[in-house]
């Protein structure tokens, strides 16, 4: 059974920093590609981050200069690193872990920033 499981939400403040975690268990890990998302109330989810099969990581542009993703295939874990946080970065962050039409989500973590 895959397990997918984010961790390491919470409220911070403007300008503060969190660092978000995705570890997955029942894949061989290094074959999937890992995603971030994240989801505010009332809007649509929201592609954030790509952690590619080779290593190389797409950014969407809200996420470009402030956050960092990283991955450790040791460890069966995608790092979301995320600097210089905003009022607008609040939202449900989401891992999903895929190859193909093979696709797995987790829970999310919430983040809250706010004063």
């Amino acid at each position: 059974q895959v397990q997918v499981v984010e961790s390491g939400g919470g409220l911070v403040q403007p300008g503060g920093s969190l660092r978000l975690s995705c570890a997955a268990a029942g894949i061989i890990f290094s074959h999937y590609v890992i995603d971030w998302y994240r989801q505010a109330p009332g809007k649509q989810r929201e592609f954030i981050a790509s952690a590619t099969l080779g290593g190389s990581i797409n950014y969407a542009n809200s996420a470009k200069g402030r956050f960092t993703c990283s991955r450790d295939n040791a460890k069966n874990t995608v790092i979301l690193q995320m600097n210089s946080l905003k009022p607008e970065d609040a939202a449900v962050y989401y891992c999903n872990v895929w190859r193909g039409s093979e696709s797995y989500w987790g829970q999310g973590t919430q983040v809250t920033v706010s004063s």
